[in-house]
């Protein structure tokens, strides 16, 4: 090979790095800035907040709030039916829809099959009940525990609040 042509090669090899992919700075992550959350997210977080204060009826208008900005948003759905279920049997028809609804949009949400088993049992539906075990057993081992001892015992520990994350 000749003297220019090697000149012309080493030239392109030490130029074409600089104008190739992408000629954006690197941004190493803890400089990247957070996306801001939705609405209904935000609305979703400070129902959490207030379900773990056992604040149900606050809560619930939260989760509500949540479900009308995103209806999709089963994880809300999912929490607005257990603040219902709380604040008494009156409510259990519509936590049961809301569970219902919960599960449509998310099959695979444990927690709302963990908490419609244990609202199943409050309303003395056991076959209902250890259907929705059945399929939690498959889904998570240890919220199928947790709704299997409650339909052996009926008593449900304070810390399961609905709060899914």
């Amino acid at each position: 090979m000749n003297l220019p042509a090697i000149i012309c090669i080493i030239g392109a090899m030490t130029a074409l790095p600089a104008l190739g992919a992408g000629s954006a700075p690197i941004v190493a992550p803890e400089e990247q800035v957070a996306k801001q959350e939705s609405p209904a997210v935000t609305a979703y977080n400070q129902g959490v907040e207030l379900l773990k204060g056992k604040q149900f009826a606050q809560a619930q208008k939260k989760f509500e709030q949540a479900v009308k900005l995103d209806p999709t948003f089963a994880e809300a759905y999912n929490n607005l039916a257990f603040t219902l279920r709380r604040q008494g049997s009156a409510n259990y028809q519509k936590s049961l829809e809301l569970y219902n609804k919960a599960i449509q949009l998310k099959p695979k949400l444990a927690e709302a099959y963990m908490y419609r088993g244990v609202l199943y049992t409050q309303m003395g539906r056991k076959a209902d009940a250890q259907a929705d075990l059945a399929r939690l057993k498959k889904l998570n081992v240890r919220l199928a525990k947790e709704l299997e001892e409650y339909i052996r015992t009926g008593t449900e520990e304070d810390y399961l609040y609905g709060a899914t994350n």
